[in-house]
């Protein structure tokens, strides 16, 4: 079977975000596994704040069109999630809404959505090192998109002292974990494919 595709990115786009830095990781860790990635960051991709009203009157943004496009052409997503009062960060969940809504040549809702897999991780200060992110995350994916989102997933505590100086996960034991979610994301993509 050939190799999937993966994109990762962040559910943040701020100066010296923790959680892009391990969308980053992500990618490096992809790229050393041979995998084809794409690193995106949702600044890239301007959208107003989800309205069924502005979305009915002034039909759907570009920019939605294209992070559908962006994600429909990968067997596999990794997203980085802040932990925004227990929840994800406003910037992600406008980001799937317009995704989930977007709609072209008969698509179904949540096209982007369907026959790929998901993987999600947080870096957080907090002790639970974001893992209330993670939760609200799986919930809009798996219940709101229909996604599939393995299992295994990551919330990695003490952001300040999560990574190394070489930008890689500090704590062995949360590296060895990063890297079975990556190859699980890289398994069930390729079956996915």
């Amino acid at each position: 079977m050939p190799a999937p595709k993966i994109l990762t990115f962040a559910g943040s786009t701020r100066i010296g975000s923790h959680n892009a830095k391990l969308a980053a990781l992500a990618a490096k860790e992809l790229t050393l596994l041979d995998i084809e990635v794409t690193r995106i960051s949702l600044q890239d991709y301007v959208l107003p704040l989800y309205d069924a009203d502005l979305d009915a009157r002034s039909g759907q943004p570009d920019a939605a069109y294209k992070l559908k496009h962006m994600i429909m052409a990968h067997q596999g997503v990794f997203i980085a999630s802040p932990d925004y009062s227990a929840s994800v960060t406003p910037l992600l969940k406008n980001a799937i809404d317009w995704v989930s809504h977007v709609r072209e040549r008969g698509d179904p809702l949540y096209a982007a959505f369907r026959n790929r897999v998901f993987a999600i991780a947080s870096v957080s200060p907090e002790p639970s090192g974001g893992l209330h992110s993670l939760q609200a995350l799986r919930q809009i994916l798996e219940i709101g998109c229909g996604a599939l989102v393995i299992p295994e997933q990551l919330a990695i505590p003490s952001a300040d002292e999560a990574f190394d100086e070489m930008g890689n996960i500090a704590d062995t034991h949360l590296a060895n974990k990063f890297h079975a979610q990556l190859s699980r994301l890289v398994e069930m993509a390729r079956l996915a494919g």
